[in-house]
């Protein structure tokens, strides 16, 4: 007789424990256990029970585990199950998702395996059966022509328990939703369908939030200000944008004498060219977007270039504007030297377009959708013992989630980006298109990015330095995750399901694109290892990056307006603070586009930020040191950051690791 302990762990989730009567089956190499009920009368936290079988059944390679309802249906949360062999081995099987209906749930040991590391024919059969099962649920479709392909779902109502908000985060999204709808409301704001009478009024928006005011209340105060233009460019909601220029575009012919002035004393434009001091952000990819209507009123949209002078202080300034990618007696290139509301209304234009940009591509594009396509591909091509799958399923917590929400209704015809953008559904969805199209693998890795756009020694470029601290970091954990488990470069390729789960990737989220550079397979552990840290960091970082400082920078409407109600001006001079009120977006709409950027930049409840890792999906002890090393290298990193922030009047925080979700998840 041999006798086997089991112990069933329930998750720590609400509502996870089960009236249902929970069984047993053990499948090791030698025999089958009979199904053996588990001691209970109510799975809340954690039930142990024994099994006896009549001989030993070797190593234990899977377990069946069945609910069966006693009254009623009653979902169940398992975390994991352990089995202690006779000889006092331990099997630990990690679960962690929602066991429903009574269909038996099968789950294998948790060391992580690639295919060609299994020995036995059974869990072969199990990869296979599991992933067929999760390619019936996890459905490729197709949301917009020239987009990455999205999940096959209309609404959140039809996703997996297991990809659902938990109930105290959707909980907590709703209740701030509907708290900011009623306080705009109430203040009277979402009515009024007319121009600001002041800049003074537009702080009303944000006044009353008392711990969601400090930053809004600074830009407020700097948002007009050159040196704060120039600082956004590197630690705004969009740092990724300015590149170095070393020679200007014919179609920029910004001449020495125009901006002589402001480059100082003993040098000349070319010279600072040279030296690396010029920069430009061009917005080119705006050109001929087909503008919209907001209540009846007809939006605009224009296509900026700017260029930003670094002084001998390291401060970047913006020293000419152009409104549009065609120069000549109606596209005047705008100057710090021209009349206030002209220079102020230029800057405010490429402000605009900095919104397109951000939102469409860098956020939406570069973090959203590219993570929708990492999640579902991993869901559909890595089985759970897979250590691929181990490494990122906790970087795609949720991130189904609040993408099938935001298509909804968000991103979707008549949703709330379109009722507050300058720009129409179709020009949306042309911008999109147009940032794919232009999407590298460069601009995916950091450390290449900052090379490509010669920004490496710019200084005051906080989101590069945390940034690369971070970038070095989750390398270094991944590295140590796949010498664990690959041993060589044939090792990599002769792993079907890998090379089959970069391949999709290729093909659905960047569209087979090969100009890309984006890999579509993978021929050694150095190119996997620099595509999974790339995977890691969009998912966690770079979201944080772009998507926390979205109600900080973008509160005070002047700073990041949606849309623009009058044309680009074609002569100077005609400005005035008025007209400016008159240009940027009405009372209703801003009131519209706070309340979004607070509850998109807020941290909600049952949230797990970088490192976190609470589910145990690796049972082998070096990953589990691998993960400690990793964590006690974020937190050196956060000491870092809040050292260097201390005696700053705004510090950069959105890189700061206890600020930053593992994963996309809002």
């Amino acid at each position: 007789m041999a006798t086997y302990e089991v112990q069933v762990a329930t998750g720590d989730v609400f509502q996870a424990g089960t009236t249902n009567s929970i069984s047993i089956t053990l499948v090791g190499t030698e025999g089958e256990s009979a199904k053996t009920k588990i001691s209970h009368t109510f799975l809340t936290n954690c039930a142990k029970s024994k099994i006896h079988c009549e001989q030993d059944l070797g190593p234990i390679l899977l377990i069946h585990l069945y609910k069966e309802r006693i009254l009623f249906e009653d979902a169940w949360f398992c975390n994991n199950v352990c089995v202690t062999s006779p000889l006092g081995k331990v099997y630990r099987f990690p679960c962690y998702q929602w066991v429903e209906g009574e269909i038996p749930l099968q789950l294998r040991e948790g060391t992580g395996k690639t295919l060609s590391d299994e020995e036995y024919g059974i869990l072969k059969q199990h990869r296979r059966y599991e992933l067929e099962e999760r390619r019936a649920v996890f459905r490729w479709k197709t949301f917009a022509e020239g987009w990455p392909l999205c999940l096959d779902v209309d609404s959140v109502e039809d996703l997996s328990s297991d990809t659902k908000f938990s109930y105290i985060r959707a909980k907590n999204f709703h209740g701030i939703q509907t708290v900011q709808i009623y306080r705009m409301a109430f203040m009277g704001f979402l009515n009024k369908h007319c121009s600001w009478k002041s800049l003074e009024d537009m702080e009303k928006i944000f006044s009353k939030i008392k711990r969601r005011n400090t930053v809004p209340k600074y830009v407020a105060s700097h948002w007009s200000k050159d040196t704060f233009f120039g600082y956004q460019f590197l630690n705004g909601t969009n740092p990724v944008v300015i590149q170095k220029c070393m020679e200007l575009p014919d179609k920029f012919p910004v001449m020495q004498e125009m901006v002589a002035s402001f480059l100082g004393a003993d040098t000349n434009l070319r010279k600072e060219m040279q030296e690396g001091h010029i920069f430009i952000a061009d917005y080119e990819i705006l050109e001929g977007i087909p503008t919209g209507t907001i209540n009846g009123q007809q939006q605009y949209i224009a296509a900026p270039l700017c260029l930003l002078h670094q002084d001998s202080t390291g401060l970047l300034r913006p020293i000419a504007i152009q409104l549009s990618q065609t120069p000549g007696p109606k596209s005047p290139i705008f100057l710090p030297s021209d009349h206030e509301w002209d220079w102020i209304l230029a800057k405010t234009w490429v402000r605009n377009a900095e919104f397109y940009i951000h939102q469409i591509i860098i956020h939406l594009l570069k973090t959203h959708l590219f993570g929708e396509v990492f999640a579902i591909s991993t869901l559909r091509h890595l089985p759970t013992c897979h250590p691929v799958f181990k490494l990122l399923i906790p970087h795609f917590r949720f991130t189904l989630h609040i993408n099938t929400l935001a298509r909804s209704v968000l991103i979707n015809s008549g949703g709330i980006i379109e009722k507050g953008a300058g720009a129409s559904y179709e020009g949306l969805l042309m911008i999109l298109k147009r940032g794919l199209e232009k999407v590298t693998y460069v601009s995916l890795c950091l450390p290449d990015d900052i090379q490509a756009r010669g920004v490496s020694s710019i200084p005051n470029y906080y989101y590069r330095d945390d940034g690369m601290k971070l970038w070095t970091a989750v390398a270094s954990f991944v590295s140590g995750i796949i010498d664990f488990y690959y041993t060589s470069d044939e090792s990599v390729q002769r792993d079907a399901e890998l090379q089959a789960w970069v391949k999709e990737i290729f093909m659905n989220g960047f569209l087979g694109r090969e100009s890309s550079g984006i890999p579509s397979s993978l021929w050694t552990i150095a190119e996997l290892k620099k595509f999974l840290t790339m995977m890691i960091f969009t998912c966690s970082a770079q979201h944080a990056a772009v998507n926390t400082g979205q109600y900080d920078l973008g509160a005070f409407l002047p700073n990041y307006p949606s849309s623009m109600r009058e044309p680009p001006p074609e002569v100077k001079g005609r400005y005035s603070l008025q007209l400016f009120l008159d240009t940027v977006p009405t009372v209703a709409t801003t009131a519209q586009n706070a309340t979004s950027l607070l509850l998109l930049s807020s941290t909600l409840a049952d949230t797990r930020f970088l490192g976190q890792y609470p589910e145990e999906h690796f049972t082998e002890q070096k990953p589990k040191r691998l993960i400690r090393a990793f964590q006690e290298r974020l937190q050196e990193i956060t000491e870092e950051i809040e050292e260097r922030n201390n005696p700053v009047e705004l510090p950069y925080n959105y890189l700061n690791p206890k600020q930053i979700e593992n994963s996309i998840s809002i």
